[in-house]
């Protein structure tokens, strides 16, 4: 311990707080608040009528076709081995050995409401990690588009490719886009969900978000077919401290 730790005292106690109390003192993340002032910037930016028309139709039939998705807290969330943005393998269980796990689906590095929240998820690391939780994020995408937006984005949780749609299928969130929309978002949006997913793959998550606590049981939970909505970080946190 040198002298200038020394003629610093505020400083030096700074050093010594827990990661957890320092964590506390960080602000967290306010999703909704993002995600309005997103929308609100583009404004006038958004789609022609019959754009909008075809994908207001197809939020409709989603909602009416799964009008409950996701798991329900209570339940026993599915095991899984599903591999990173390197390709390495990352098992659910190995996870839940070491505490809390919190498990995210979005739909891909293209769509920019995942990205927010994504962004807000790496801020909300440290508030997390104070209760010994880890984070994993799962898209439908091929692990090198992950490991473009892992590299481009600094994310340092675990970013997860569900190739065969299997962990989808498993915690009730998968469908197909339609082709209609699949059409609609190539010929009007310059964007390919089989460039990201792989050919002939055209399953989406409904966004998803679940706490788990280290028997794996579901204590928190959240999944909407408006893929605007998704759960804020306080709630994640307000679940880990219930586990507590």
């Amino acid at each position: 311990m040198n002298g200038s730790f020394l003629k610093h005292p505020i400083l030096g106690l700074l050093l010594l707080l827990p990661l957890a109390v320092l964590a506390a003192e960080a602000p967290v993340p306010n999703l909704e608040e993002r995600i309005s002032t997103f929308e609100a910037q583009r404004e006038g930016k958004g789609p022609d009528a019959r754009s909008r028309a075809v994908m207001e139709q197809a939020a409709r039939d989603l909602a009416a076709a799964m009008p409950d998705p996701g798991l329900k807290v209570g339940s026993r969330a599915p095991d899984f081995t599903l591999p990173d943005a390197h390709g390495k393998p990352v098992r659910l269980a190995d996870l839940l050995q070491e505490g809390p796990v919190i498990v995210t689906f979005y739909r891909g590095a293209w769509c920019p409401y995942c990205n927010l929240q994504l962004k807000a998820l790496r801020e909300s690391l440290p508030h997390l990690e104070a209760y010994g939780a880890r984070l994993v994020a799962i898209s439908p995408q091929t692990p090198d588009h992950s490991r473009a937006q892992v590299e481009k984005d600094d994310y340092p949780f675990h970013v997860l490719s569900d190739l065969d749609d299997s962990v989808m299928k498993a915690y009730n969130l998968y469908f197909e886009l339609p082709e209609e929309v699949r059409a609609l978002y190539k010929g009007n949006f310059d964007l390919d969900i089989e460039a990201y997913n792989g050919e002939g793959r055209h399953g989406l998550p409904v966004p998803g978000t679940f706490v788990l606590d280290q028997q794996g049981i579901v204590r928190a939970a959240f999944a909407d077919t408006d893929y605007k909505k998704r759960m804020e970080p306080r709630v994640m946190i307000e679940a880990l401290e219930a586990i507590q």
